[in-house]
């Protein structure tokens, strides 16, 4: 009879609650529970009993004022340890070990921004001595890693995987027809799906179209998503004269959403470096490859390991606007985003769940 090996797996972030690092939290829990024994320890989230009771695995909720929530969730995991065969503990971040005290096998994933503090100050100390004390650390791109050995953790610890993605579900006709009726006319489409905030360029973007506007009058650009930069971006687009040039959704279903992916021509996403805020990977253009929509991203981060540049898309400078306007120009011109969509499309596998869970394997086994 096959014994199952019990890992824990510690995360401040787990659906319900939405985001990519949710997404990517519940991934890994799915696709590692399908060989070993997987326990969850998550934040309490008022709407998680529906969504818990058809998970495949155990999820533990821990609550509390959130200053106190971290010590207790290291104390039930360390007392849970002691009753229990325990193989090892992966974790979300480097905050979620910080308070264990078990001496198990720990295994911890970095993804950019957390970890991107000066060296030799308190915080950069902290992090150093948790990842010192890990088995592994997983960083989700080379950009990653090469930034967490700048910050001093010790680069034969540092495996890269990037992460996964599932397989996209077929479109519905209605949500396609939505689309049609929505875009009509207007081509070629440019779209970005994130946040707003600052790192994530929209601004540049938007200051590109007014020239683009000139060559393709009847251009547009789809921003899908919230946050702190909205308000600026709308101004923006007013003061350049660009309503007609964009639109903006929020808060719709994933089916207009992938509709909205599926029927554009190029995602853009030239991200910058904001502060110590970074792009250290970016799902959104591997998830627009499905659709066999190639992409635009900035060379400040991890983009350039999902995207293959000149195959799969284009790599520029997120800080320089004439980049980015000749990046977008270049695609549009020939149709050249057909060519770097198909390659984007066939090559996308690779970061399919069932492909990086293996790369998990290979360090648990």
């Amino acid at each position: 009879m096959e014994i199952w090996l019990m890992y824990l797996i510690v995360t401040r972030s787990f659906p319900p609650e939405l985001g990519g690092m949710q997404s990517l939290m519940w991934g890994l829990s799915r696709e590692l529970s399908k060989n070993y024994m997987i326990k969850v320890f998550a934040d309490y989230i008022e709407t998680h009993k529906s969504f818990d009771e058809q998970a495949s695995f155990s999820i533990e909720r821990v609550g509390g004022p959130k200053l106190l929530r971290k010590y207790r969730k290291a104390y039930l995991i360390d007392e849970f340890v002691k009753g229990n065969k325990v193989e090892g503990i992966i974790a979300d971040h480097w905050k979620s070990l910080e308070h264990l005290k078990t001496n198990k096998k720990k295994y911890c994933l970095i993804h950019g921004k957390e970890i991107n503090h000066n060296k030799g100050s308190g915080i950069n100390k902290r992090i150093v001595k948790v990842l010192d004390n890990v088995e592994k650390v997983i960083a989700n791109s080379e950009y990653t890693k090469n930034l967490a050995i700048e910050i001093g953790i010790k680069k034969e610890k540092i495996i890269v995987i990037n992460p996964g993605i599932d397989p996209i579900k077929d479109l519905d006709n209605k949500s396609l027809d939505k689309v049609e009726s929505l875009l009509s006319v207007k081509s070629p489409r440019l779209i970005t799906v994130s946040r707003f905030d600052k790192r994530k360029n929209h601004e540049k973007i938007v200051m590109a179209l007014r020239n683009l506007k000139q060559i393709y009058p009847d251009i547009v650009y789809i921003c899908i998503g919230y946050g702190d930069e909205e308000d600026n971006i709308k101004s923006l687009v007013k003061e350049l004269d660009l309503e007609a040039q964009v639109m903006f959704f929020k808060d719709i279903s994933d089916d207009l959403k992938n509709a909205l992916v599926a029927k554009s021509n190029i995602f853009v996403m030239p991200s910058v470096i904001h502060k110590s805020s970074v792009e250290g990977f970016g799902i959104a253009y591997t998830e627009a490859a499905q659709y066999g929509i190639p992409s635009i991203g900035g060379k400040d981060g991890g983009a350039s390991d999902a995207i293959d540049h000149e195959k799969t898309g284009l790599i520029c400078d997120g800080n320089n606007l004439d980049e980015i306007y000749s990046s977008i120009n270049l695609m549009l011109e020939n149709k050249k985003y057909l060519e770097y969509g198909k390659n984007a499309k066939n090559s996308v596998s690779k970061f399919y769940w069932s492909n990086i869970v293996e790369q998990y394997k290979g360090i648990l086994n």
